[in-house]
């Protein structure tokens, strides 16, 4: 098929999609995909790194929908990366990396995308010595630092760089949950071996979130196996976590000697300056419009705790200007942004909320009990307060996902991480939800400031 006609038929279809969506949502997520090819009945679409994956679980299903009603019932829809990705190069020549995992590569997680700042700058270029020279500088790494600061972020980047520029290296990239999981699989199913080969047969091993390995008996004592026979082997690892090694208290003490017994890598929260830079960066990779700089800086002002929360609130705002159809403007913003993110007080001690106050404010919010919220339910009038109040107490109250999840009948991590990531996805593609969000939060705010001053009299 000429260019001409894939060109006319991606006009067809982005039509189909303006109509199934409306031009609102199709402006902000559908407009900025490109056309990459045609070949016969596959479409091959380009987004921004940032956005794709959201691009295909949000609109997957009416992308493939519009295309085939103009290609035909057998039309498949591919979304990529916008610019070279890592299997771009590698199809194109590069050295032949050997990439495992139990976690798949973010593409936006990357060097090139890494902001540097006060907090990061030690960590960063501790993760770059690593990536360039696995195995003969630090090892093990060990970066550490509160939620949403960059862990990952640069544990992915280190995997995308081995991948392009390895020259062979087997690298595996696993989460400490994923872990666990697959060595009790392992061990039910009769399967070790392979599972032992799986995790101990790399040249750079890089593991997310090892906290979740404490209290965890059988599998810290796999894990210490795997690394002994790692660092035996000269293999690389890395490690993050949310805490220094002497502070992982319920972990074996010879684990975190291990965990020590290379470089630790503190990152802190990001400055303000870090912040606006983050948003910048951001705004530029997703090609937002954003004349007003001051709303960069209103945005990296309230939203101080991490940097998900802070790319999270700018599409919020994108979203909400778009949905609305106005400006993106410093008063829209603070229209967006109170409630969710509310002015700092004067009072030198502000307001708290705990889990259990936004839970059970969220509770009487929705007019459901909280048993109802901690329950198996999986009911739509259920399921959505359970997810909306785990995400207000994700961004106010400053406690982990794990005390989180427990909070709501003893549910885990990775619960909790799903919730948040659904309700930051309506909400910035539904304006009625992130008016229910924001009236919860003003909700939560009052009744904690009115808590406060009666304990005052």
């Amino acid at each position: 098929m000429t260019n001409a006609s894939s060109e006319h038929t991606w006009k067809q279809i982005s039509d189909e999609l303006k109509s199934a969506v409306g031009p609102s949502l199709f402006d902000v997520w559908l407009a900025p995909l490109r056309l990459a090819g045609l070949n016969g009945n596959q479409l091959i679409l380009e987004a921004p790194a940032s956005s794709r994956a959201w691009i295909e679980d949000r609109f997957g299903q009416v992308l493939k929908a519009s295309a085939q009603s103009v290609i035909g019932a057998d039309a498949e829809v591919q979304v990529g990366v916008a610019g070279e990705s890592a299997q771009t190069r590698q199809a194109a020549g590069a050295p032949a990396t050997k990439f495992e995992s139990g976690s798949d590569l973010n593409p936006k997680y990357c060097f090139e995308q890494f902001v540097i700042g006060g907090g990061n700058r030690f960590a960063h270029g501790a993760a770059l010595a690593v990536a360039e020279n696995p195995g003969t500088a630090y090892n093990p790494l060990f970066i550490c630092g509160p939620p949403g600061v960059g862990k990952t972020h640069l544990l992915h980047s280190i995997a995308d760089y081995a991948t392009r520029h390895g020259n062979g290296v087997r690298v595996h990239l696993t989460g400490a949950e994923s872990f666990a999981n697959e060595f009790i699989g392992a061990l039910r199913g009769g399967d070790i071996n392979a599972f032992k080969a799986r995790h101990r047969e790399a040249d750079l091993v890089l593991v997310d979130d090892v906290q979740f390995l404490m209290a965890k008996a059988k599998t810290e004592e796999e894990f210490f196996h795997t690394f002994n026979a790692l660092r035996e082997s000269g293999a690389q690892i890395v490690l993050t976590c949310d805490r220094p090694p002497r502070d992982l208290d319920k972990l074996e003490e010879r684990l975190r000697d291990r965990f020590d017994s290379g470089l630790v890598a503190d990152i802190s929260a990001p400055d303000l300056a870090t912040r606006v830079a983050v948003l910048r960066a951001r705004a530029q990779l997703d090609q937002l419009v954003i004349d007003d700089h001051s709303v960069l800086e209103l945005i990296a002002t309230r939203v101080e705790r991490n940097l998900r929360a802070l790319e999270g609130a700018l599409i919020r705002v994108v979203a909400f200007a778009s949905l609305s159809g106005r400006a993106i403007t410093e008063s829209l913003a603070e229209e967006v942004l109170d409630g969710l993110f509310p002015k700092k007080p004067s009072d030198p001690q502000p307001v708290k909320l705990t889990v259990e106050a936004i839970r059970d404010e969220a509770a009487a919010y929705y007019g459901v009990s909280v048993i109802d919220l901690c329950s198996a339910s999986r009911s739509a009038s259920i399921l959505w307060p359970r997810q909306v109040a785990m995400y207000m107490a994700r961004e106010n109250s400053g406690s982990s996902l794990t005390t989180i999840a427990g909070a709501f009948g003893g549910r885990n991590h990775t619960t909790a991480l799903n919730a948040c990531k659904k309700v930051e996805k309506r909400i910035a593609a539904d304006a009625e939800a992130a008016s229910e969000v924001r009236e919860l939060a003003d909700r939560l705010f009052k009744t904690a400031e009115e808590n406060r001053s009666d304990r005052a009299q």
